[in-house]
């Protein structure tokens, strides 16, 4: 009998892990696949949940935690950060022996696992690259994954050309959707009532669901465009805001501060969650009637509830957007403009034939597919492949 071909997922975030959640439970469910995981990052820190506690839950073994998060979310901490990963999963990597290494998005905290396995000789399997976010740090940093990526799991067929246009050969990079979709198909979600009761919170007439991280190739920006955003919501009448945190970038705890300030100041509206999880955000998708702040979830897995995405500021600049997602800067007027637009009779009537560009979800199953098949012999030897 052949040994099982080890597959090491990595994950840092709760969103990643949500993504990465069904594709998991297929390499688990295979009997020619061993899965391996490495949890890192957000998943390790109090200040964001100990969200490691919910995959262990899920039924899934981790076989190592490389903790790097420092407490500081300055540059210099982030630097450190990085260091202590790539050092971390060098570790990880040399004792787990695995065949390939699946990772997904963008994060530094994948740059790190990356850089690591790259130096270990180890293949990576890397899902969501192509796509551009130009007002972030995660652009150089997904594309210098891209390159350092062996097998290729893009999620539309515009972005499985960008990765070829860097030089990937083209059999190597398969377009097989967003993976978030496959969480809306096959999970059963919340019901209202239910939905309330989960989040300890009554709904209003017009509700909200608000998701802002810094734009971290901006200095300083983070606070005045947050409250803006905060002053437009707090004129919003018999409006119930729900409120997810920022991420561990530079300058997210300052948001994470005011989103704490102000639910605490207006529980009567407002509620606040580091992690609401993938079943309660998704359900929550559900049951609101707008997306608001700069998350990618308001791009890819929004448009499949047919409900309108304000995405603000250059976060998301580059992405492809359904029709359902209105774009607009960090004014008060902008925003104020926008919510005025995605509330209006016409919009709504336009949301009910919105189709996500994000495709249908089944990514699971070709990645799987992908990661049993694919020929390792010489897979680390690349090619440029030049247009």
């Amino acid at each position: 009998m052949s040994e099982k071909r080890k597959i090491c997922v990595v994950t840092g975030t709760r969103a990643e892990y949500g993504l990465l959640y069904w594709t998991m439970k297929g390499i688990l469910a295979d009997k020619d696949l061993e899965l391996q995981l490495i949890v890192t990052g957000m998943h390790l820190s109090p200040e964001f949940g100990l969200t490691y506690k919910q995959i262990e839950l899920d039924g899934f073994l981790i076989n190592k935690k490389v903790e790097m998060l420092l407490s500081s979310d300055t540059s210099v901490g982030i630097n450190k950060s990085i260091g202590l990963g790539v050092i971390g999963f060098g570790e990880a990597f040399s004792e787990l022996k695995p065949d390939i290494i699946l990772v997904l998005g963008d994060r530094f905290e994948i740059f790190a696992a990356v850089t690591a396995a790259m130096v270990s000789r180890i293949p990576v399997a890397h899902c969501h690259g192509g796509e551009a976010t130009e007002g972030v740090i995660d652009e150089p940093i997904r594309h210098s994954i891209t390159k350092m990526s062996h097998l290729h799991f893009t999620a539309t067929e515009s972005f499985r050309k960008r990765v070829i246009q860097l030089g990937e050969q083209p059999d190597r990079v398969l377009n097989v959707g967003g993976l978030g979709i496959e969480n809306i198909n096959k999970l059963h979600l919340l019901s209202r009532p239910e939905f309330e009761q989960s989040i300890n919170f009554k709904l209003k007439r017009r509700n909200i669901l608000i998701t802002f991280h810094p734009v971290t190739l901006e200095f300083s920006t983070a606070q005045q465009q947050f409250q803006n955003l905060l002053e437009v919501l707090d004129q919003q009448e018999d409006t119930a805001l729900i409120f997810t945190k920022a991420n561990a970038d530079t300058e997210g705890r300052i948001i994470n501060q005011m989103i704490d300030a102000y639910a605490a100041k207006n529980s009567d509206k407002a509620v606040a969650f580091t992690s609401l999880g993938q079943l309660r955000y998704l359900s929550a998708l559900q049951h609101v009637d707008l997306v608001i702040g700069n998350s990618s979830s308001g791009l890819v897995e929004a448009p499949s509830f047919k409900k309108a995405t304000i995405n603000i500021g250059d976060r998301q600049k580059g992405r492809i957007m359904a029709e359902s997602v209105i774009a607009c800067d960090s004014s008060i007027s902008a925003i104020k403009a926008a919510i005025t637009l995605a509330i209006s009779e016409e919009f709504q009537n336009k949301l009910k034939t919105v189709e996500n560009p994000y495709g249908k979800g089944n990514s699971s199953v070709e990645i799987v597919a992908s990661l049993k098949n694919a020929h390792l012999d010489g897979i680390l030897k690349k090619q440029f492949y030049d247009l």
